[in-house]
């Protein structure tokens, strides 16, 4: 009786819904292009409030322009992997039927009212499965249903926000390209073929592909950056702590951030601002200063500006010196930690290098100094990030993340292996020997509040490493750090890379999330093929308002972002057949 009222009453307000929406624009002549696609073709979210207000379209009539493109589209590029089709639509139809009531003034209206946006496949959303792109959280009867709501979940939904669907990422968000066993292959909008960067691909592409708005992408060691940088898109790394990663199931939940993908920095703005706040299930956001910038961002937007800024760049990341994800224990003697180190190094292609360049010209001209000298953070400074190791807390962010935001069945790694008979994904219970076996030292799981090594392994090398990346800003004035995002262009996926299948691009900006200071990406041209090159700044800890306006002032200055031009048919199968 309880759901066929809740089925009736949800009927009764579609249908007065639909009542009060205006009639739908007229239909095109033949061949010209509907209002509706020119309107919503990387459409912001200030225009998209416009469009509300001025009654040009409902949410609804947004929210299924969103779902007709990814019916249309997204069998090729892969990167939704589970509609919300049906919540979308009742959201929408909810959010109609209240503009049109008394209290349904714009005043009223959260941040993202209306805004149509994606989800990481890693981010809890209740009563959804939580696949982190991994096929074991998805075996029938057995499926990791979301209890409740991560943080940044219930903090868009607070403020308008519509879910279209969660998007596609890797295993455990544990690759720099996006492949994933739960669903199959995510291509890159701007040519399918093409690595879209992992594991924050699927928003990627879904963002850059009009799928939706904007989304959130994960963090880890380049995961929103890196695959931002690779399709034209905003992609913040916001300071940690800045926003809760609670509810987010980790890779490595020492380095892990969350933080938004979108269009332009305005919008990217936005959304960091719906994002922040203190979580009592996330102990780093209460290290937020009293001063820390946790937005609204506008007033560093509007006086956005490159003229007179100063900015370096890091020596060791044009040499192409390494810095291992997840670290170096100190009991791994120096001579080995070297060899482990350097074999990490990454060469900057000589294609990229020359579009940086030209980036850095750019900002040159815009009125900015561009420190380049081989003094500024070399190669000592990749050593000591290289020590800031973090894998004998895997488990343990595991067993956290599970304990709350697990099913009934398992809300630990030993109930997922007791109730399904297998164990849980390799890096999330730090089973991995080519990381866990490191220079003849055995990394053995340890709880981190209690581990006794974890101030020589992890704090002492984290404030030396922050203080050695401070120290440099604060003796040449700068206003942050300017470098390529990835030391590659993206690869194409149909042809070996480095005589393999391809790993995708990689980058060498893990060190960022060693020390937790914010980092943005913003596109920075092309290269010759017209794939896109991102080029990504960082900043002082809790200042991400400035680091944000530096980057719409490039945005004034840097090359217009293009929309990709999608193809409804594909060269390489990319996923199964989509959940709906």
């Amino acid at each position: 009786m309880l759901r066929t009222a809740r089925l009736a009453a949800l009927a009764l307000l579609v249908s007065f819904t639909i009542a009060c929406q205006p009639a739908p624009p007229a239909a095109p002549a033949a061949g010209a292009t509907p209002a509706i696609d020119r309107d919503l073709l990387d459409v912001t979210v200030a225009r998209l409030h416009q469009l509300y207000d001025t009654k040009t379209y409902t949410v609804t009539q947004v929210v299924q322009w969103h779902l007709d493109r990814i019916d249309r589209y997204n069998d090729v590029y892969g990167a939704i992997e589970q509609v919300y089709r049906t919540d979308a639509l009742a959201e929408a139809a909810r959010q109609d039927a209240a503009a049109t009531g008394a209290a349904g003034g714009a005043a009223s209206r959260g941040a993202l009212w209306g805004v149509p946006i994606v989800i990481k496949a890693n981010t809890s959303i209740a009563g959804k499965v939580t696949t982190a792109g991994w096929a074991g959280f998805t075996k029938p009867g057995h499926e990791l249903v979301a209890p409740k709501d991560a943080t940044i979940v219930a903090k868009f939904k607070a403020a308008g926000a519509i879910i279209l669907g969660h998007t596609n990422m890797p295993d455990l968000a544990n690759s720099d390209t996006n492949r994933s066993t739960s669903f199959g292959r995510t291509g890159n909008a701007y040519d399918v073929r093409f690595s879209p960067g992992g594991s924050s691909g699927g928003t990627v592409t879904a963002v850059a592909a009009n799928f939706a708005v904007l989304g959130n992408g994960t963090d880890t060691g380049n995961s929103i950056r890196m695959p931002a940088a690779t399709s034209a898109l905003v992609g913040v790394y916001p300071t940690r702590g800045l926003v809760s990663i609670a509810g987010i199931a980790p890779l490595d939940w020492l380095l892990d951030n969350t933080g938004p993908i979108a269009r332009t920095t305005d919008d990217a703005a936005i959304a960091l601002a719906v994002m922040t706040g203190a979580d009592a299930l996330d102990a780093r956001t209460a290290e937020a200063p009293a001063d820390a910038q946790a937005g609204p961002f506008a007033p560093a937007l509007g006086a956005a500006t490159l003229k007179g800024k100063r900015f370096a760049v890091p020596a060791f990341i044009l040499a192409g010196d390494g810095v291992p994800f997840h670290g170096i224990p100190a009991d791994v003697p120096p001579a080995a930690a070297e060899t482990l180190r350097t074999a990490a190094n990454m060469p900057l292609t000589p294609a990229t290098r020359e579009v940086f360049l030209r980036a850095v010209e750019q900002l040159r001209s815009a009125g900015a100094t561009v420190i380049i000298d081989n003094a500024v953070l070399p190669v000592d400074f990749a050593r000591t990030a290289s020590r800031v190791a973090t894998y004998a807390y895997m488990r343990d962010g595991t067993e956290r993340f599970l304990g709350t935001f697990g099913p009934p069945a398992y809300r630990s790694a030993d109930a997922y292996l007791a109730a399904v008979g297998a164990p849980l994904f390799t890096s999330s219970i730090g089973t991995e020997d080519h990381f866990r076996l490191l220079g003849g030292v055995r990394i053995d799981q340890r709880l981190f509040a209690t581990d006794p090594e974890a101030e020589r392994d992890y704090h002492a090398p984290r404030r030396a490493t922050l203080a050695a990346y401070l120290g440099t800003m604060d003796r040449l004035t700068l206003d942050g750090y300017v470098y390529p995002a990835i030391q590659m262009p993206p690869p194409d996926e149909t042809m070996p890379q480095d005589g393999r299948l391809s790993e995708g691009p990689h980058s060498a900006t893990s060190w960022v999330n060693m020390i937790g200071v914010p980092a943005i990406v913003v596109p920075a041209g092309t290269y010759p093929d017209g794939l896109p090159f991102g080029l990504e700044f960082s900043g002082r800890p809790w200042r991400d308002g400035d680091l944000l306006g530096i980057a719409r002032a490039w945005e004034q200055v840097g090359a217009r972002r293009v929309p990709p031009t999608l193809v409804d048919r594909g060269l390489l199968p990319t996923t199964p057949a989509r959940v709906k």
